[in-house]
């Protein structure tokens, strides 16, 4: 496993506290911290909890002392000095290429403060570079100092083009082979080559050992996942897949995904936030057998009689080991080279494996949810529709006032939604965005940026939630009453993409059909007049999983992997004015089968909507609309009235019953 410095708890104790610690709280709660307790004999759970949550603050304020960045810097670039490396990359990533990562692997920010989802940085001996990608230009700006990086935009100066000019003949540029994948690091060893320059992987990350306080890996409690709401057996599942790899002639198959493990065992963790997943690795060999490596302190008493005999449990640290024995043994081993760490192909085809390139097994069938996985995410839908639309009518009656601002905005949706008691989580940080930062497409609100939802402007709301039978994900633009109505360029544009919402909505297709091939059915209107958005128009999502799941997606530059029933997608497209607002509508949609036309010579499939929630009627141009546009809206409307109507009672049915009048 990965040797990295790490301070020496002082015992048992301080060790789990530590790892509680670094695992993310659960609205305000730490779901292992009763469980970690009791394994140490500490007799207050409560006081261990509470001493957690003190920790876990300090661990946070240390990443993002911004003020320390120079001195962390010079830090850095001594102990590369010492190890004989001229400089060393920075991803921003874990050994899991997980979205979100855990506090021990912030090391971009720790090291430059920037805290987006996106990044990279490269420090060599004479000057520095910090890159992300255009939703997070002005975060780079205001977080990473100029004079000590220079901050570029990874698709306008590629961090490979600058590499072949920065770096010498000769140079040694160090990398962490845990955090690159083969299909990553081979771009940056064809950027050395250019240069003259070496790649050298490290044992163990500098960052670390410059590090003093690095939490430890997280201790977020892990816990079984019913099969009530998987609607398969691990056995099953294991017993699926492991007839694949014996077809193909593939002796096991590594599992670097915490999500596919969490799919195949049919557990949950809670080690990074909003994913519910277990950080571990997993060996699935063709006899259905599981290796799984994981802290065991982490997991509940019922997760090692759901497992069974069938898997064995072992330290994180044993991988390796496991690794050299499939070698020695002249296995053929399937590894996914877009997600595993190039660590695990170097290690496996150093120890004499035959290494099989291949997607990851429990991909494409953790991405078609089956029948009661579906029933779930249905349920969980119109539940948290029910929560989203309690809060529109509170928004309705509050935000006129000039009291609410976006931070406000959002925890009071957050409560609403915590009154449902299978709520685990959100499924993401809520993008809350009044005026001009609802056109920042990736908008996060701090103190600092936090604005008043003021009457007279439009407010954009990304969120979603974490229900233990299904994931959830919806954006609704409002209109702020109080100040004359919408402009005619508001209108236009929100109309605009609402008709592009509705074309992917109805739209049917023949199997075989990838994502790619139908985003441009969202983008059409607006391109009409001469406008676009620059994301993706949907993101595949998990059950009880992770919210932006593939392999399946609807982008220009999209997944070549067809549609097939069973996957959910989101329907997002959007307009953005710099400086003046934002509109992006947000339903999920799963792939299904229709009735085919009469006469139809291919088999059709379709959308159904998951998502029921009324779109802001205000800010639609119902002329722009045609009779079969604003019919889809009625019905749209109607079914949200039907299926969520009845969980609302009082003020919150008669604004349900106002925001779904017929257009």
């Amino acid at each position: 496993m990965h040797q990295t410095h790490v301070s020496i708890p002082s015992s048992p104790r301080d060790a789990a506290l530590q790892g509680v610690a670094a695992a993310p709280d659960r609205f305000g709660r730490r779901p292992s911290a009763a469980l970690l307790a009791a394994r140490v004999d500490e007799a207050d759970a409560t006081a261990f909890a509470a001493a957690a949550e003190r920790l876990a603050g300090g661990y946070e304020h240390e990443i993002e002392r911004r003020d320390q960045a120079a001195a962390r810097l010079a830090a850095l670039r001594a102990e590369l000095k010492t190890r004989n490396l001229d400089g060393f990359v920075i991803p921003l990533a874990d050994e899991h290429q997980g979205e979100y990562l855990p506090q021990r692997a912030r090391r971009l920010a720790w090291l430059t403060g920037f805290t987006g989802s996106a990044g990279l940085a490269v420090v060599l001996a004479d000057q520095a570079a910090i890159w992300s990608d255009g939703r997070y230009t002005l975060q780079l700006d205001s977080q990473v100092d100029g004079a000590l990086y220079q901050r570029l935009h990874i698709t306008d100066q590629p961090p490979w083009d600058w590499l072949s000019h920065a770096l010498g003949a000769g140079a040694r540029l160090g990398y962490d082979p845990w955090l690159h994948t083969p299909d990553g690091l081979s771009r940056l060893v064809a950027a050395c080559t250019r240069a003259g320059a070496q790649a050298i992987p490290v044992d163990d990350n500098p960052i670390d050992a410059i590090w003093a306080d690095q939490p430890p890996p997280p201790l977020g409690l892990v816990e079984v996942q019913d099969v009530a709401h998987a609607g398969e057996s691990s056995a099953d599942k294991r017993a699926r897949l492991s007839a694949e790899l014996k077809q193909a002639g593939q002796d096991a198959a590594l599992l670097t995904l915490p999500e596919s493990i969490a799919w195949l065992l049919n557990i949950r963790g809670a080690d990074v936030p909003h994913n519910p997943v277990p950080l571990s690795f997993a060996l699935l060999k063709d006899d259905a057998t599981v290796d799984l490596f994981i802290d065991q302190r982490k997991l509940g008493p019922d997760v090692g009689p759901h497992l069974g005999n069938a898997v064995a449990l072992h330290a994180p640290e044993a991988l390796g080991e496991a690794l050299d024995a499939l070698g020695a043994a002249g296995r053929r081993v399937r590894l996914d080279p877009a997600t595993a760490p190039s660590w695990a192909a170097s290690r496996l085809a150093a120890a004499g494996a035959t290494l099989v390139k291949g997607d990851d097994p429990c991909l494409l069938p953790k991405a078609c949810k089956n029948p009661v996985e579906m029933a779930g995410t249905r349920g969980a839908h119109i539940r948290d529709g029910a929560a989203v639309c309690r809060f529109l009518r509170w928004l309705d009656e509050t935000a006129p006032t000039g009291t609410v601002d976006e931070l406000g905005a959002a925890e009071q949706l957050s409560r609403f939604r915590q009154a449902d008691p299978q709520i685990r989580d959100l499924s993401f940080s809520t993008i809350s965005g009044s005026g001009p930062n609802g056109a920042i497409v990736h908008y996060r609100a701090t103190p600092e940026s936090n604005r008043r939802l003021a009457p007279g402007e439009i407010f954009l709301l990304d969120s979603g939630a974490q229900y233990v039978d299904g994931t959830t994900d919806i954006t609704r633009t409002m209109w702020i009453e109080g100040a004359g109505d919408p402009t005619p360029e508001m209108r236009d544009r929100f109309t605009r993409v609402l008709q592009g919402h509705i074309a992917l909505a109805r739209v049917l297709f023949p199997t075989g059909t990838s994502g790619q091939q139908l985003d441009a059915l969202a983008r059409h209107p607006l391109w009409q007049a001469g406008l676009d958005y620059d994301h993706g128009t949907g993101h595949g999502v998990g059950a009880f999983l992770s919210v932006h799941e593939g392999p399946q997606r609807i982008a220009k530059a999209g997944s070549p992997v067809p549609l097939k029933p069973g996957m959910i997608v989101s329907n997002e497209p959007g307009y953005y004015k710099t400086g003046a607002y934002g509109i992006r509508i947000e339903n999920l949609q799963a792939v299904t089968d229709v009735v085919q036309p009469e006469g139809a010579e291919r088999r059709l499939l379709g959308f159904e909507t998951l998502t029921f929630v009324p779109i802001d009627r205000r800010l639609i141009a119902i002329t722009l609309l045609s009779s079969d546009e604003r019919a889809w809206v009625d019905d749209y409307h109607r079914a949200v009235r039907t299926k969520v109507g009845p969980l609302l009672d009082g003020e919150d049915r008669a604004w349900l019953d106002r925001a779904t009048e017929p257009l």
